[in-house]
């Protein structure tokens, strides 16, 4: 669930891979066939914590149904000890992952209908409190606005109509405009807006970096600056 959710973060939010590591029991040769015994390598986990090389200014979400998986527990104990702050979700409250965890998220489920099936019950809460951790983020990072993903990147053609449809919705122009826009801007969707309405790539990047990425606030000083320089035509 944790990683289905982390692989969502480039394409929704146009946050960069290298910024959301997985730390997945197993690597990927655990994924198109699960292997058990991995879970419960505590060496694995110290290799695969030693290779994210977390810090002080990071935070890890640890995820165990149980809250007493092996692997968890070590990557939580090691991110702790580097200085990350945790945050353990487990569906079992009292369990060690709570415990430990900086923050602590106790998705009490219960028994599974088919005993010991936790891609079940505790894996559809898990999910859910993913989604709105994710999303969450996204809105704090400014990467969402008025309920557009503006932080994507069109890099294929499903992105780019999608793209240009959203640039076109919130600059008010027609298609064409925006797509014009997107060329300027590398297909980056929060410039793009600000270039499809009256700024120059240069002062889009500018505003975007004066107000943290924020795309209402840049547009703000945009449509002030807008009203200035035509208040001074007159």
């Amino acid at each position: 669930m944790a990683m289905a959710d982390c692989l969502e973060l480039a394409g929704t939010y146009g946050i960069a891979p290298a910024r959301t590591p997985i730390l997945f029991a197993g690597g990927t040769a655990a994924l198109s066939h699960m292997i058990g015994a991995v879970e419960d390598d505590p060496e694995l986990a110290r290799a695969d914590l030693a290779a994210a090389a977390l810090g002080p200014s990071d935070a890890v979400i640890c995820v165990s149904a149980s809250g007493r998986t092996p692997y968890t527990l070590v990557v939580a104990e090691g991110a702790q000890a580097a200085g990350a702050s945790v945050i353990g979700i487990a569906n079992v409250v009292g369990s060690p992952l709570l415990e430990r965890a900086d923050i602590a998220i106790a998705l009490e489920t219960g028994a599974e209908l088919v005993s010991g099936s936790t891609r079940m019950a505790a894996g559809s809460a898990q999910k859910i409190a993913l989604n709105m951790i994710s999303t969450q983020i996204g809105l704090l990072l400014g990467h969402v606005h008025d309920g557009y993903m503006v932080n994507l990147t069109a890099d294929n053609t499903k992105l780019r109509a999608r793209a240009t449809g959203m640039v076109a919705a919130i600059a008010g122009t027609p298609p064409e405009v925006a797509a014009r826009a997107l060329d300027l801007a590398d297909g980056a969707v929060k410039p793009a807006v600000l270039i499809a309405t009256g700024a120059s790539p240069e002062l889009a990047q500018d505003l975007l970096a004066a107000s943290g990425g924020h795309l209402a606030a840049a547009l703000d000083r945009l449509k002030l600056k807008l009203e200035a320089a035509k208040a001074q035509s007159i």
